[in-house]
């Protein structure tokens, strides 16, 4: 097996993705839409412009996944009481539902991703993955 640090992402991440992808599918939910239905967990109702630039997504693609996501029944949409070219997105009570079975799912995942990494351990992998993801997108931000 290749043991360059792309290589060991690529397929950790590929392996997470698989692992949860039954979840996914048992919910309801599409790729990339539960994280919509946590930001408006921690954050509350909010603009689709605030949930493309957070996920640095284009706006498009929130859209497409928004107009699924109400299909469903797990956010609502409305115009802005202040500014009526630009809409509101909210969880309803199914989508807060789903989106906490979906936790439970990931809590499950990353106990059989870490399965014997001690908390020290846990603690470092976590400290370093969130370090590299700063390097680059700070190395990003410097090219803009």
């Amino acid at each position: 097996m290749e043991r360059t640090f792309h290589m060991l992402l690529y397929r950790a991440f590929h392996a997470q993705h698989n692992a949860l992808r039954p979840c996914l599918h048992r919910l309801g939910l599409g790729t990339g839409q539960p994280k919509i239905l946590g930001y408006l967990t921690r954050n509350g109702a909010s603009g689709q412009r605030q949930l493309a630039d957070y996920y640095d997504v284009d706006p498009a693609n929130i859209c497409r996944m928004l107009d699924s996501l109400q299909k469903s029944g797990f956010v609502t949409r409305r115009p802005d009481s202040t500014d009526k070219r630009r809409e509101v997105v909210d969880l309803t009570p199914a989508g807060r539902a789903v989106y906490e079975q979906w936790q439970v799912c990931c809590r499950e995942m990353e106990e059989r991703m870490l399965r014997g990494f001690d908390a020290r351990e846990r603690e470092l992998f976590a400290d370093l993955l969130a370090r590299a993801a700063r390097n680059l997108r700070a190395e990003e931000a410097e090219k803009v």
